[in-house]
């Protein structure tokens, strides 16, 4: 049994890495449909409050802030994975997703699609939650998927530069830390 343990400080915000079990995929875009419904379905059941977001073709980050005495961000992502991995596995089917099909994954009756865990860190100060919203922003041209942040249309970048927030012709600075990939 592992030994992990994750921060329970209620009401605080948290950076995330979600990751597919396959990393060559690409069905968290080709998908984005079904990972867009189960994120509102999950968010309308329980509230939190985004402070940016990325999905990528194999994983995803996020910032998200928990409501006052709430950690349970967990529960969370799992529903928002079962939710998208259900409606994914009714629209294709097993004969075309690339995933694990582990004895493990079997025992526990899963479909493998995604990574077991996730990685989260705790937002520490002012300067810990923009350096991690500003990987979010820049994630994709750090995968080089894009020249500009703003030209990867899976972003929350689009919602902060209309807020203005941000400005459009924001630019990657060089994160520099652990970020879960």
């Amino acid at each position: 049994m592992t030994n992990y343990r994750r921060s329970r400080a209620k009401g605080a915000t948290f950076f995330f890495t979600v990751a597919l079990a396959n990393r060559s995929s690409a069905l968290l875009t080709r998908e984005i449909d079904a990972l867009r419904l189960a994120y509102a379905k999950t968010l309308a059941e329980r509230p939190f409050i985004c402070d940016a977001f990325v999905v990528l073709p194999d994983h995803l980050h996020a910032v998200w802030t928990l409501p006052d005495g709430d950690a349970d961000f967990s529960t969370r992502w799992r529903l928002i994975k079962a939710r998208f991995t259900r409606v994914v596995w009714a629209k294709m089917g097993a004969e075309h997703l690339s995933y694990s099909g582990s004895s493990s994954t079997r025992k526990k009756r899963e479909r493998g699609i995604w990574q077991r865990r996730f990685w989260e860190h705790r937002i520490r100060d002012d300067q810990d939650y923009s350096r991690h919203v500003e990987y979010c922003w820049g994630n994709p041209v750090k995968h080089g998927l894009v020249a500009r942040a703003a030209d990867w249309k899976h972003s929350s970048i689009h919602r902060d530069i209309k807020a203005g927030r941000v400005p459009p012709e924001w630019t990657v600075s060089c994160a520099e830390g652990a970020f879960g990939e």
